[in-house]
């Protein structure tokens, strides 16, 4: 565990002494820097949000599910971030009539913070439903079932029981669909190079 540790630590510090604060200050408040990291947090807590939101509820079902079904459904949703910028590019990339008629409305999906979150999601859904899939199969179902006998809804029993028990594993999911977000290169770089994030602009 100590070995991992300074994995992680030493080579942060390094970074972080490596050139006097002063520079380092200066670096970061250049208007480029500023400029990559806002959109880099704002893509990535847009991204996030849609990917929690439409994630959770895919996860919580292919976690009530068992079968074939749930396992085509999950290889469909874990693709490399490579595959899903090409996915994305054979729907809203040049000549596509789904990106014809948005930019002609005033939103482009390519070359744009849209197209940003447009890639982000599909990259960050992933780790939402796998993560709080795993952790939605942790709650005792007899639980689940208690409450329906006890004439709740589906739905209130998920608000009620469910939620409140998975509710610490939900977090980790977003938080590592977040960090994740904040260095995505691949899926994004090949719908929206503009405008710059952290990831393209190193």
């Amino acid at each position: 565990m100590g070995l991992l540790l300074c994995h992680y630590v030493v080579p942060l510090l390094a970074l972080l002494f490596s050139q006097p604060p002063s520079i380092i200050i200066e670096q970061l408040t250049d208007p480029a820097v500023v400029s990559t990291a806002t959109t880099s947090l704002t893509g990535a807590s847009i991204s996030t949000t849609l990917g929690a939101l439409f994630g959770l509820p895919l996860a919580y079902w292919l976690a009530r599910v068992n079968g074939r079904l749930q396992t085509l459904v999950t290889a469909f949703v874990v693709l490399p971030p490579i595959v899903s910028g090409m996915v994305l590019l054979t729907v809203v990339g040049l000549n596509t009539a789904l990106r014809s008629v948005a930019a002609a409305n005033g939103l482009p999906l390519t070359g744009s913070l849209t197209g940003v979150v447009l890639a982000q999601s599909f990259v960050a859904s992933p780790f939402v439903v796998v993560t709080a899939k795993a952790v939605f199969k942790g709650v005792d179902r007899r639980l689940e079932d208690a409450s329906r006998s006890l004439g709740e809804s589906r739905m209130s029993t998920f608000w009620r029981v469910t939620f409140p028990l998975a509710w610490l594993g939900i977090a980790a999911s977003v938080t590592l669909a977040f960090a994740r977000l904040l260095g995505e290169f691949g899926a994004t770089i090949m719908l929206a190079y503009y405008p710059r994030r952290i990831s393209v602009q190193i």
